[in-house]
């Protein structure tokens, strides 16, 4: 448990996603659904326990561009798929649509569970779930589905707008 905690804590030091840039550390121990919200959180709201159900199933699941399954996704559809499956919530599938899905909210108040988008690169953008202090879920190119923050200063400086689709 000890090894698991030093390696969650280079998790946040180390953050980035997406496109080029700084990336979460590789880890080859996987995550269960028991061991996710008792080390992470302090107060267990069920958004929270859910986004940690779903990370725990999507947990370094490969990029692929187009992808929607297990077997490789992309940032818009891993979005798509937590709102479907953890709340039953229909999100649009590309980022495009995504952005413009529920309202606007800023980054000072964001809650578990709201988009976080980002411009990457020229028409290029990224998609991910807030889930609390700075961490959101997100599908890498690099390192598949993972946690990133958005103190990173490569996500600091592409971020873009947070929307709330949850209620």
């Amino acid at each position: 448990m000890k090894l698991f905690l030093t390696l969650l804590t280079l998790l946040f030091v180390v953050s980035g996603c997406s496109t080029k840039g700084p990336h979460t550390y590789k880890s080859s121990i996987k995550p269960t659904k028991k061991e996710i919200p008792s080390y992470t959180l302090k107060k267990k709201t069920s958004i929270s326990l859910a986004l940690y159900d779903e990370y725990a199933k999507w947990y370094k699941t490969p990029y692929k561009l187009g992808g929607t399954t297990l077997s490789g996704i992309d940032c818009s559809s891993l979005v798509q798929s937590i709102y479907r499956d953890a709340f039953r919530v229909p999100v649009p599938r590309t980022t495009k649509e995504q952005a413009i899905t529920g309202y606007k909210v800023s980054k000072e108040s964001l809650k578990e569970g709201d988009l976080v988008l980002f411009k990457t690169g020229y028409n290029v953008r990224h998609s991910g779930i807030y889930l609390e202090r700075g961490n959101f879920i997100n599908a890498s190119t690099s390192y598949g589905v993972t946690i990133s923050n958005l103190n990173n200063p490569y996500w600091r400086s592409k971020y873009w707008q947070s929307r709330r689709v949850l209620p």
